[in-house]
């Protein structure tokens, strides 16, 4: 099978990285910070390193100028996953080899394997998921809301939740939210901070304006984590306060569970 090598300090998206591209029929490796990311480069000479820009230990510019000065590596195609798309950064890192750039907010789990199957030709087989891994009642009939206006994020988690048994209605911004909550009462509801117009944390102000929707548990899932964004949640009543690149996939979900009292 052919080698991808992911650098990725993010927990919960090295996980679901991980997991579409060995679904998708590929050897993956994941790495967790920079300098130990380049020293896999060097070892395992994958056929394809996704590489994240702000890493510990090392950060990406320092591994892709590593590798350029390498000519055992230097010719490793790099697909760059970064939170910014700036030109600046896109021109720098193109100065050190790299042809492919993707923004982290903005890509589709579509986008990713095209990108990939581009630069390495495509897997040499076809992985076929194992159906005895996959539960169908850890949150059967569980009836989720899911805020979260990342589309690579949401789609990948859907299909887990789904696996799990739960019904799930996904909104992309808090305004979305409010109109499905006109309709529906889930169990629990998932909210991001950050989302276009308004708010996690002014959406969760409306929910529990609600006496209806004010008993329906919410767990903050965001990449903020200041005191005050966390102290605030918990002021307006959220449960839970989950950092995203803390959490792999499946924690969140026992998170869920255990909200729920489902353990």
């Amino acid at each position: 099978m052919k080698k991808i090598l992911i650098v990725e300090d993010d927990q919960f998206l090295g996980e679901v990285l991980l997991e579409k591209l060995k679904n998708h029929g590929y050897d993956v490796l994941l790495a967790r910070d920079g300098a130990l990311g380049l020293q896999m480069i060097q070892k395992e000479k994958p056929l394809l390193v996704l590489l994240d820009m702000m890493l510990p230990t090392m950060s990406g510019y320092e591994i892709l100028q590593a590798k350029f000065n390498d000519p055992l590596i230097k010719d490793i195609p790099v697909l760059v996953v970064s939170n910014s798309g700036q030109d600046v950064e896109i021109e720098r890192i193109k100065d050190l080899g790299v042809t492919e750039y993707i923004v982290k907010v903005q890509f589709s789990p579509e986008e990713v394997m095209q990108k990939v199957d581009m630069l390495i030709g495509g897997p040499e087989e076809t992985a076929v998921p194992n159906a005895n891994n996959i539960s169908t009642s850890g949150l059967k009939d569980v009836k989720i809301l899911w805020v979260e206006d990342d589309q690579f994020l949401g789609e990948l988690l859907a299909r887990k939740l789904s696996a799990e048994g739960a019904h799930l209605f996904h909104a992309t911004n808090g305004e979305e939210a409010l109109t499905i909550l006109n309709t529906e009462v889930p169990d629990i509801i998932t909210l991001d901070i950050v989302l276009p117009g308004m708010n996690g944390l002014k959406t969760l102000e409306e929910i529990h304006k609600n006496e209806a929707l004010s008993k329906i548990p919410v767990i903050m899932l965001s990449n903020l984590s200041q005191k005050e964004d966390v102290d605030k949640a918990f002021s307006l009543g959220a449960k839970k306060f989950l950092v995203k690149a803390s959490y792999t996939l499946q924690e969140i979900i026992a998170e869920i569970k255990e909200t729920l009292g489902r353990k």
